[in-house]
């Protein structure tokens, strides 16, 4: 997995014409990095990232989480739409998620407004990303983490059916005490942005 910088990520998100926040404090920016290295194929890992950027005091922070966006090979194979395993497409959700229990177990950000989707029904070891198999609706993309492992999960498996999931509990709570104080700011909405590691300038 790579790590980015923060301007490159503030680059790329301009460069697509995305809102990146630059406001007050803890005004944050959640951005997820697919890697485009794997050319799409079903790897099982956490070989992609999560960046976060927001300003304490006026000075920029940023974190870059190892993480999936993708599905594990587990809800590939065993779909549990008709239509397919849920890829999210890339772009920019705006206040997409929202602090809520996942799954009624833990605080995590749950999807609260409609992002598009990829559906991949063939049960192969490729993702297919096609544009006539888009969807767009409210199916649970959530971003959580992958247990509670100090060390982190390695294996995708069961823990993302199209989530965007933190190999690492520590790094997860990061953002979620983060997402405590941007919703004391700016109220309980949170805008997810997912690019591409080929678009990174």
């Amino acid at each position: 997995m790579n790590c980015y910088t923060r301007e490159q990520i503030e680059a790329t998100m301009k460069s697509k014409g995305f809102k990146y926040f630059t406001g007050g404090d803890y005004d944050v920016n959640i951005i997820g990095v697919r890697n485009s290295e794997t050319r799409n194929r079903v790897t099982n890992a956490f070989d992609d990232c999560v960046t976060i950027s927001y300003k304490v005091e006026g000075e920029w922070q940023f974190h870059c989480f190892k993480a999936t966006t993708d599905p594990g090979t587990h809800w590939v194979e065993n779909v549990l739409n008709d239509k397919g395993v849920a890829i999210l497409k890339p772009g920019q959700y705006r206040g997409s998620h929202k602090l809520r229990l996942h799954q009624g177990k833990y605080l995590a950000l749950d999807q609260q407004k409609p992002v598009k989707v990829y559906r991949d029904n063939n049960r192969d070891n490729k993702y297919d990303l096609l544009e006539e198999n888009v969807h767009e609706g409210i199916y649970g993309i959530n971003i959580h983490k992958a247990g509670s492992r100090s060390a982190g999960s390695t294996q995708v498996d069961k823990w993302s059916a199209g989530c965007q999931v933190f190999s690492k509990e520590s790094d997860f709570n990061q953002l979620m005490t983060l997402a405590h104080k941007a919703k004391d700011l700016y109220g309980n909405s949170f805008t997810y942005t997912l690019i591409e590691s080929k678009n990174i300038i």
